[in-house]
């Protein structure tokens, strides 16, 4: 049989066991590794220098002191920290370490330290990149190059190194080389590896890319229809709203300036996908993607649903998904408009008055054209919740006081062109299709104002594009 021991100096449990290391260096031969001074253990008269962590990485050393037994090359046991129980086991030696504590935990391993596993990984492990390297000179600045190469939305990337793209990969168990699916417009392959380099250029944080990678399923799926959303020449693009556990582990914002800037995961988060379609898929702005006039979400938009009130049944659950489960939902939105309703203190008051705010979605003289979100801010559900409305009651008082009489939206009804067929002039007539409203709860206190952001035209195709949901999964 063989012993290993890996050890360092800054690690008093690794001076305590010295004196048990030379025990079993006497009985059976021990070679020692040390991974900040190859001049420690003094009494066994140092230890082969593993500062550059090679050896602790091949032997997946977390906790140090380590000791393994090797017979036949193999490792078959091994013990963390002090334990002279575990220490005699491993060893063999009844008597080991006698007039020690019988315990004391270890030290972290160096290679635990913040972004090393990573970086070791890259130095000796098989960890290697698919995508093709962008050679710089010396005086190139990684940023401007960006900006010149079309690689950014306008604003400054971060620029995706090796050990960058590791670290944003340790946030996911998925493999760097697994197909998500294929970008539009051009259809190109896009894995996880393609996802995690975006992620950086975004700015996300690793933790952040379970999120991104759901996001990316969600807006594949061929319902959701992102080609078409990217070349439509109406407002529209990706609006992400985070549900679950997962946003306050984050530390996603759903209060203040939700839609605003400030929160790193709220605005990273839509950036990376927005980068993802430019960068992988080719969809450029006067190219491909159209949009007569664009919104601000284009840069990113994505926020998580205040779920702080247990009475109120969040949006993914609403929409099917279990109770406490972390999901992202995607629709496809325009810019924010405010509704400010600081009179009303009823709920049935309240209700007509934001759907009066509803009605002007796309045109007010459309009907089943196009989706919604209603943001409602907290000093507006205090009045819903304070005469016991909770979702369902909600979503219904909306329902009715958006149905409106189909003489008073069709085409060229109030001397107006734009409108409804007039086959349906003797219909009551509702705003949105079934499902076609998503009401969330998001907002700051302070102001009695909620927030609708109104939805793609394609989305009268009701049939061929549809909101979509996806669980965040590891």
């Amino acid at each position: 049989m063989e012993f290993l021991a890996v050890v360092k100096r800054d690690c008093e449990t690794c001076k305590l066991v010295e004196p048990v290391l030379a025990e079993l260096r006497d009985a059976h031969g021990v070679t020692l590794y040390s991974q900040d001074d190859p001049t420690f253990p003094e009494l066994l008269g140092g230890a082969e220098d593993d500062r550059a962590l090679e050896q602790s990485w091949r032997l997946r050393i977390e906790t140090v002191p380590t000791l393994v037994r090797l017979e036949d090359g193999a490792e078959v046991s091994r013990t963390e920290g002090w334990d002279r129980t575990e220490w005699a086991r491993v060893t063999s030696m009844a008597n080991i370490g006698v007039g020690l504590p019988p315990f004391q935990p270890g030290c972290g391993s160096r290679t635990q330290d913040p972004g090393m596993p990573e970086k070791l990984a890259l130095q000796y492990g098989n960890l290697t990149f698919a995508s093709r390297e962008i050679e710089l000179g010396e005086d190139d600045d990684p940023a401007e190059i960006a900006f010149d190469r079309g690689w950014t939305d306008g604003m400054p990337v971060v620029p995706p190194t090796d050990l960058r793209i590791a670290r944003m990969l340790s946030g996911t168990t998925r493999a760097p080389d697994e197909i998500i699916g294929l970008i539009p417009p051009n259809l190109a392959e896009c894995t996880v590896e393609k996802v995690a380099i975006n992620a950086v250029m975004a700015g996300c944080r690793p933790e952040y890319l379970p999120v991104v990678l759901a996001v990316t399923e969600a807006a594949l799926k061929p319902e959701f229809s992102m080609h078409g959303l990217l070349a439509t020449l109406w407002f529209s693009g990706p609006v992400i709203i985070v549900n679950g556990p997962v946003s306050k582990r984050l530390g996603m914002n759903w209060g203040g300036n939700v839609f605003g800037q400030g929160n790193r995961a709220n605005a990273t988060i839509g950036r990376a996908f927005q980068l993802l379609i430019r960068n992988v898929g080719g969809g450029r702005p006067r190219e491909i993607d159209r949009s007569v006039f664009g919104n601000p979400g284009k840069y990113s938009f994505c926020f998580p649903e205040d779920e702080t009130d247990p009475d109120w049944v969040p949006l993914n659950v609403a929409r099917g998904s279990a109770p406490g489960s972390s999901t992202v939902t995607l629709f496809h939105g325009d810019g924010v408009q405010g509704i400010a309703d600081q009179k009303s203190r009823d709920p049935e008051s309240l209700a007509r008055s934001l759907a009066m705010g509803l009605c002007g979605v796309t045109h007010p003289k459309l009907a089943e054209y196009s989706n919604a979100i209603l943001a409602i801010s907290p000093d507006h559900y205090d009045i819903f919740k304070a005469a016991g409305w909770r979702r369902a009651e909600v979503e219904d008082a909306l329902r009715e006081a958006l149905r409106r009489p189909g003489r008073d939206l069709i085409e060229g009804a109030q001397g107006v062109g734009a409108g409804i067929d007039p086959s349906r002039a003797e219909e009551m007539v509702d705003k949105f299709r079934e499902g076609g409203l998503l009401v969330v709860r998001a907002g700051g206190r302070g102001g009695l104002f909620s927030a609708i952001i109104g939805g793609w035209t394609g989305q009268r195709r009701h049939t061929e594009v549809q909101i979509v949901s996806q669980e965040i999964g590891t």
